[in-house]
């Protein structure tokens, strides 16, 4: 019984990895090719590969080892590619609206009805 739990959170941990995978994949494919020269990061093609690779990893090849590597990968893109490449995007990368202030509505700044 206790097996089966741990088969079960090592399952869990294994999709995890592989949808963090994918969204860092899905991230690196939003970023233009002139941003990575820009943020002096390597090329868009380094990371798609990369991070193709970890995804195939994750889904062929069931090595904790080899999955492990790929989510280092996966980090180093999540803490230090992308918040470079959005800082150089003028922070309109992934989730990010742009411009305007907290008090901005969806049709101008909010004012308290004045």
């Amino acid at each position: 019984m206790l097996m089966q739990g741990f088969a079960g959170f090592l399952w869990l941990l294994y999709l995890a990895m592989l949808v963090l995978a994918v969204v860092a994949l899905v991230m690196a494919l939003l970023f233009r090719d002139d941003a990575y020269r820009a943020a002096d990061k390597q090329n868009k093609g380094f990371w798609l590969i990369i991070l193709g690779i970890v995804v195939a990893v994750n889904l062929f090849v069931p090595m904790l080892f080899l999955q492990i590597a790929g989510l280092i990968a996966t980090i180093v893109f999540f803490v230090d590619v992308r918040p470079a490449l959005s800082q150089v995007s003028g922070g309109k990368g992934w989730g990010r609206r742009g411009g305007g202030s907290s008090s901005d509505g969806p049709y101008g700044p909010y004012n308290g009805g004045r």
